[in-house]
């Protein structure tokens, strides 16, 4: 069957609400993938950054296939190995906490607000706002456009679930003067994916987790993009620091994305005091956690620290930042590069037409996103000469 027949089969079945580019992915191994028409293209996007050991890693089909001829699905009625073990794992890599398993990021916030809320109403009066930031996304359902601070991701859905209020990213001024007796907590990516990989101000995550222990609020972050090595630490929140070089901790970290490796697999690891409110018929995921899911998702973080991933991500991303920074031929065209390990933002000067059709064009995937940045995010399994090829190829791209 032809390319086209299979797009005119899609197009009869499939909702439109992917702005779908007139390719099929066939076949993929490792950092590059294969269409219907025999092109190759190497992905520096990783399946929005959900394939984080690549394609058909052999380590994850080898545990998918034994957890598989094993057990698939019990309930959460029941207690399985695979979701104890990941759960040790998180603890291991973050805090000291206790997790709760679903099917993505999204159900991660949904979990991580619903908790907040729960801890919030132990006090009087009872506290139910979460404050959020501008340029954030946190997810698609109804409560979390609300929390999202981009206009465009909440149009045509109002009016918007009450109790979600949206700050300036950056200006502790501003979040302080948004807390009233009904905030419950802050909401916050570590770095800003959607609204363009952008960095806070230095000093403005601790001074926010001073903030939110002088008004006893729950720090939430959320980590979807930049949680299970994507930045070069296991968690983005491990790159912040305190004045007096302390790391500055959450209460609840949400998960997706990296963590199933492009299975279903979110998370929520929160500290134990507040975990605790959770009580049985207040939250749950018919399928979260599953034992398949889960054995992937606890070798993903054995193969990264195995193979030394978490260091090869920083070697990685800080040879992109120099050379796109310092390629005369893009000076012209490119703003800032910015980010944490291999997840990176080009700023472009102007919004680019038809940008990841031509990233295609030359052999390479990439994202555009706030209409002026190039996201990239490609597995951690990236070789350094896949690197520097994909590297040349969105400098030509940027060029053309």
């Amino acid at each position: 069957m032809t390319t086209l027949e299979i797009l005119q089969r899609a197009n009869d079945v499939l909702i439109g609400n992917y702005a779908r580019q007139p390719v099929v992915m066939q076949r993929g191994q490792g950092a590059e993938l294969w269409d219907t028409d025999g092109h190759k293209y190497l992905d520096l996007f990783a399946g929005f950054g959900g394939a984080i050991l690549g394609h058909c890693h052999p380590d994850l089909i080898r545990a998918a296939t034994e957890q598989m001829h094993k057990l698939w699905h019990v309930g959460n009625t029941w207690h399985t190995e695979p979701q104890i073990e990941f759960a040790e794992r998180l603890n291991r890599t973050a805090f000291a906490g206790q997790a709760f398993f679903c099917h993505s990021g999204l159900e991660a916030n949904e979990a991580a607000c619903k908790l907040a809320r729960l801890r919030g109403q132990t006090f009087t009066p009872g506290r139910w706002k979460i404050i959020s930031l501008n340029k954030s996304f946190h997810g698609r359902s109804l409560a979390m456009i609300s929390a999202t601070g981009n206009p465009a991701v909440k149009q045509g859905f109002g009016p918007n679930v009450p109790g979600f209020v949206q700050v300036e990213p950056g200006n502790i001024e501003a979040l302080a003067a948004a807390i009233d007796d009904e905030t419950a907590g802050v909401l916050m990516e570590p770095i800003q994916g959607e609204g363009g990989v952008n960095i806070y101000p230095a000093g403005y995550a601790a001074a926010v987790r001073k903030l939110c222990d002088e008004k006893q609020l729950t720090l939430i972050f959320d980590e979807v993009w930049t949680g299970g090595g994507r930045t070069s630490k296991w968690f983005g929140y491990q790159h912040f620091k305190d004045a007096d070089g302390n790391r500055v901790e959450p209460d609840i970290i949400t998960l997706g994305k990296a963590i199933g490796g492009g299975l279903p697999v979110g998370a929520m690891l929160a500290k134990k005091e507040i975990a605790k409110l959770m009580v049985p018929g207040r939250h749950g995921c018919t399928l979260g956690g599953n034992p398949t899911c889960m054995a992937v998702a606890r070798t993903i973080f054995d193969v990264i620290e195995r193979d030394k991933l978490l260091e090869h991500a920083h070697k990685l991303g800080d040879r992109a930042k120099v050379r796109l920074i310092e390629d005369t031929k893009l000076k012209e065209r490119v703003v800032d590069v910015r980010g944490e390990g291999l997840m990176l933002g080009i700023e472009l000067k102007q919004p680019p037409e038809k940008l990841v059709e031509r990233g295609l064009a030359n052999g390479v995937i990439i994202n555009l996103t706030a209409s002026k940045v190039i996201r990239l995010a490609p597995p951690l399994t990236i070789s350094p000469e896949q690197w520097e090829r994909g590297l040349d190829a969105v400098a030509k791209t940027i060029a053309e």
